[in-house]
């Protein structure tokens, strides 16, 4: 190896150094990083340390120095910060579209990010109550694919398949693949969506597909189909409008009379943009939202009662009818 391929390697390993053995917490001195050089196989002095240091700190690297009984050197921030990387850990864990196998995957490459002190603050345990973790593990390509085939203008092929009584997972429609135009990947209710287009869809040729239960994900050379239609797509309302991604052809503008202190569930439900009509009661406000009447929007209102009611169109509070009779005939 040449003087100047050494001295290289020699940088970048008292780099590595600074990046898994100090922090704010843990200094070394200049002797110290000369014997973990040393023990790594590399030569080094006390002289060239300060040289190296200099020139890291010239090309960006926030090494300080802190003097005094106790001192030394530490790389004093990183890309990502201690309490950013928790969060992301913690995300990490608690998704369910990630699969235990690819968490830990995940949450080791965050903790190389990290110094070996701090790393230990990221073997974190987050509990979320009855939650089952996404078993594909080929879900990662699949977004992957998808983002791809989107930026290419190119339709996909993928199988669906779903859980069945016997509590295995059966391709739908017997393994057939679907063809579709994918336009934009949603992330609801702690899953990843694929919103696609298909010329024998409805409503308005619109569907969507978990995308951790799709498989062989293969992007097509054919343009997609659906510019027109998605022109003037809101991703953002069509989410809004379906409860649980539940699809629904029955979109209506539905009134909601609300207790005062729900303002902030519906809010949350339907965003900042909906106007809230005070009563005269000054107890109560109505709503008016647009929504995919499914049976998981009347579930959830039945949920909310009686501080939420439907008030109208007289259909859906037919449909609310019937499943409060079916419901009573069911159980009583």
């Amino acid at each position: 190896m040449s003087r100047q391929e050494g001295q290289k390697a020699k940088i970048l390993a008292l780099l590595q150094v600074f990046e898994r053995k100090t922090d704010d917490q843990h200094l070394l001195t200049v002797p110290e990083l000369v014997d973990a050089l040393n023990n790594a196989g590399i030569a080094a002095e006390r002289k060239s340390i300060y040289t190296d240091i200099s020139a890291l700190q010239d090309a960006g690297y926030d090494i300080e120095q802190q003097r005094g009984r106790g001192g030394g050197y530490y790389l004093a921030s990183r890309t990502f910060e201690l309490p950013e990387l928790k969060v992301l850990v913690d995300a990490v864990q608690s998704s369910r579209f990630i699969t235990r196998k690819k968490s830990r995957e995940l949450i080791h490459k965050l903790e190389s990010l990290a110094s070996s002190y701090q790393a230990s603050a990221l073997q974190r345990q987050v509990f979320v109550s009855g939650r089952a973790k996404s078993e594909n593990e080929t879900a990662y390509y699949a977004v992957d694919a998808l983002h791809q085939a989107i930026a290419a203008d190119q339709m996909v092929s993928f199988q669906y398949w779903e859980w069945q009584a016997d509590g295995k997972k059966h391709p739908r429609r017997d393994g057939v693949l679907y063809q579709v135009s994918p336009w934009a990947l949603a992330w609801e209710n702690d899953n990843y969506y694929l919103i696609a287009y298909q010329d024998y869809a409805q409503p308005a040729n619109i569907r969507h597909y978990r995308v951790d239960r799709m498989q062989k994900v293969t992007v097509l050379d054919q343009p997609r189909a659906g510019k027109d239609l998605y022109a003037d797509f809101d991703l953002a309302a069509y989410i809004k409008k379906r409860f649980n991604m539940y699809a629904s052809s029955d979109e209506q503008q539905v009134t909601l009379r609300c207790a005062n202190h729900m303002a902030g569930t519906i809010i949350d439900r339907f965003g900042t943009g909906v106007m809230l009509i005070p009563e005269d009661n000054n107890t109560h406000f109505h709503v008016t939202v647009p929504v995919a009447v499914s049976p998981q929007f009347l579930g959830w209102v039945c949920g909310l009662s009686p501080q939420v009611t439907i008030l109208g169109p007289e259909n859906v509070c037919e449909k609310m009818r019937a499943l409060v009779k079916e419901m009573t005939e069911l159980y009583f």
